[in-house]
């Protein structure tokens, strides 16, 4: 149950199937008095499903440092207040961590909730090593620059992983071949939902795989680190 004192709630929502929302994710988004959420439209809808009915404030790149002070100002008042993101973890490649960063420096209490991810699916899955990993998030839009990340990437010993969009996916897994060498990798799409898909092997075998496929939907990129062997004994790269 959530206490008199305001407080900053950072909520999890699924990243495609509903069934992963967690009965203490919901108790949370049923009592609070805000929900803050990047669309809200789309998180109009996704409560409404859940059978809720919330005052919504947008929050977004460009608007997220003047709605971080009045979100702080609300709990300061005795408001709770829950921040959600379009789907997933909060903060994670979203504008979410501002209002954290300003909620801690005003002395405000933050509450993280556990919850759906795509990133440790994604990992667990890949057949990559686990035990160590470094999550790098969207690289680049543009080859150049792209390449230029890729280059300070590729001494990493352990599994990295990226997001990346279904139109530049292949775009990026070819400069990844060109950069890091023909290393073990795995593409998660579509993680939790109806068409839920794993294609691993090496960068040049995936390329070839999707070949001219219509790529759709959220993916996740997992590659292997430099220390890794596969069962060959055969070094990356």
């Amino acid at each position: 149950m959530i206490d008199s004192m305001g407080k900053l709630y950072i909520v999890p929502t699924p990243i495609g199937n509903m069934a992963d929302m967690s009965r203490r994710a919901l108790e949370v988004l049923e009592e609070v008095d805000v929900v803050a959420c990047e669309d809200t439209r789309h998180s109009g809808r996704f409560l409404k499903a859940l059978g809720l009915s919330k005052k919504l404030i947008s929050y977004h790149d460009f608007n997220e440092q003047t709605r971080a002070a009045q979100l702080v100002d609300m709990i300061r008042q005795g408001a709770s207040v829950a921040v959600i993101s379009d789907a997933g973890s909060p903060g994670i490649s979203d504008p979410a961590f501002r209002i954290v960063r300003v909620a801690v420096a005003g002395g405000i209490n933050v509450v993280p909730l556990p919850g759906p991810t795509s990133i440790v699916p994604a990992l667990v899955a890949s057949g990559l090593p686990t035990d160590r990993f470094f999550y790098e998030g969207f690289l680049p839009h543009k080859s150049g620059s792209r390449r230029t990340r890729l280059d300070k990437l590729k001494g990493f010993e352990h599994t990295i992983v990226f997001f990346e969009s279904p139109h530049r996916v292949v775009k990026s897994l070819r400069d990844m071949l060109d950069v890091l060498g023909d290393r073990q990798a795995c593409v998660a799409r579509e993680i939790t939902k109806l068409h839920e898909e794993f294609i691993r092997g090496r960068l040049s075998e995936i390329i070839g795989s999707l070949g001219e496929r219509s790529i759709k939907g959220e993916i996740v990129l997992v590659v292997a680190g430099t220390a890794y062997r596969d069962k060959s004994g055969k070094d990356n790269g």
